[in-house]
């Protein structure tokens, strides 16, 4: 079955840089030689890239996970450790990338091989090179690899199309879509026969071609989540013309105008932009013994319709019988030439605007955090300590030492003090656990 994926959560972990090294020159014929201890190379980092041959996420219900690999740690005779190579996830064009912690849209890929960095890798640690000074020549002293990045993604897929086929489920779509390009959509009699959108190439016989897409069916209430309006919204807001299809078959002559009016009225409550798009009306089933006259009623209530700035231009086409076919992707053609790209983050930048105000500032948030466990333990935490813990590399004295000092200067000892601690309390940073003392 050929299913169409068009929005996916992952997760992305970039590699740890490599550990730093403690050693010393113990060559020969050098006495009293320095620290030699070289640093950790840096870890991978997670890449998105834009693959022009992929066309759906569909890679990414089965494999949601990804780890970049760790650096090499540093070695002796003051050598670096190897960095580790970066893990590239190919994307289709026209992929959202946003952070699911924060709600932000951290980029938006649409060009050929255009690179995200989603996940950096940490820096490789300082071997004991770095910290030898005249009171201290020869430091055991050498910090662990700083952690890689941690996200968990939402990836949405817009489909790139320069036109956009809108209009009520049946109106014919799919049909004018197979008739005019390559495309296969699923084609049958009853409503919302396509469930997600179709693209195909129109190549013209003067050399000129573009994509055009047949997104799902629309129904009142689309722009709040109902039915499948979501999904033709989203993918609706990067076309450049929209040629709105309206059926002239029914028995009804005023349901065109109606379903007409309730289409615009679904991109303005999504979107009021997505109606600044060229439109050119179809009327379609132009073959059918009603349309003509439907067609002349709809012609009359639009032009008596007082609300409407301008007056749309109306072709009559007939996909089935190839009428006006050829002339339509023409005029479509002329109008792309004429028209600039529009503005596609509209709607979600209003969407991060309202996330951001609910979401907490991380420069407000405090450089560590103090709790205490039910049975008297303190817990320390927060994102700046957590960072200074793990590149701590507590298998040396003087690591555990210099540890202590940035602790005693970021104010966690003044802290602890002012909570209550007392001399001989045990205080636990994820599973170190140390005992305080005045």
């Amino acid at each position: 079955m050929n299913m169409f994926v068009d929005q996916i959560k992952i997760e992305v972990h970039a590699g740890k840089g490599g550990d730093g090294m403690v050693a010393f020159r113990r060559e020969k014929y050098v006495p009293n030689g320095g620290p030699a201890g070289g640093d950790g190379g840096r870890g991978g980092s997670i890449i998105l890239k834009v693959d022009e041959g992929l066309r759906t996420l569909m890679d990414f219900r089965y494999h949601r996970i990804f780890k970049a690999k760790n650096g090499g740690n540093g070695m002796s005779k003051q050598m670096t450790g190897p960095s580790a190579e970066d893990t590239i996830i190919a994307v289709p064009q026209g992929t959202t990338v946003r952070d699911l912690d924060t709600g932000e849209i951290i980029g938006d890929l649409v060009e050929k091989d255009q690179e995200l960095v989603v996940a950096k890798g940490g820096r490789g640690g300082r071997g004991n090179i770095h910290f030898a000074s005249a009171k201290n020549p020869a430091p055991e002293i050498a910090e662990n690899g700083e952690p890689g990045e941690d996200h968990y993604l939402e990836l949405e897929l817009k489909m790139l199309a320069d036109v956009g086929l809108i209009g009520f489920p049946s109106v014919g779509k799919s049909t004018l879509l197979s008739v005019v390009t390559g495309a296969k959509p699923k084609i049958a009699a009853y409503e919302f026969t396509t469930l997600t959108p179709n693209l195909g190439m129109v190549m013209l016989p003067d050399g000129r071609d573009f994509a055009m897409a047949d997104m799902p069916g629309l129904i009142e209430g689309a722009s709040k989540g109902i039915g499948l309006g979501l999904k033709f919204l989203r993918h609706i807001e990067r076309t450049r013309v929209l040629l709105h299809l309206v059926d002239m078959s029914s028995e009804d002559p005023h349901q065109a105008i109606e379903r007409y009016r309730q289409i615009n009225k679904e991109l303005a409550n999504y979107d009021p932009e997505l109606l600044k798009r060229p439109q050119i009306v179809v009327a379609t089933k132009m073959d059918l013994p009603n349309s003509v006259d439907n067609l002349a009623a709809f012609k009359a209530d639009l032009a008596a319709d007082k609300t409407l700035e301008k007056q749309p231009e109306i072709f009559p086409i007939s996909a089935v019988t190839h009428q006006g076919v050829q002339q339509l992707m023409q005029l479509t053609a002329d109008l792309l030439d004429k028209t600039p790209a529009f503005d596609s983050e509209s709607h979600d930048k209003e969407l991060v605007a309202e996330y951001r105000a609910a979401a907490p500032d991380k420069k407000d948030e405090a450089d560590f955090t103090i709790t205490k466990d039910e049975d008297g333990t303190w817990v320390l935490g927060g994102e700046k300590l957590i960072r200074l813990f793990k590149m701590t590399d507590l298998t040396h004295e003087e690591s555990q030492l210099r540890f202590a000092r940035q602790l005693r200067h970021m104010g966690v000892d003044d802290a602890l003090r002012a909570k209550g601690v007392q001399d001989g309390d045990l205080v636990r940073i994820e599973k170190f656990v140390f005992e305080f003392i005045q």
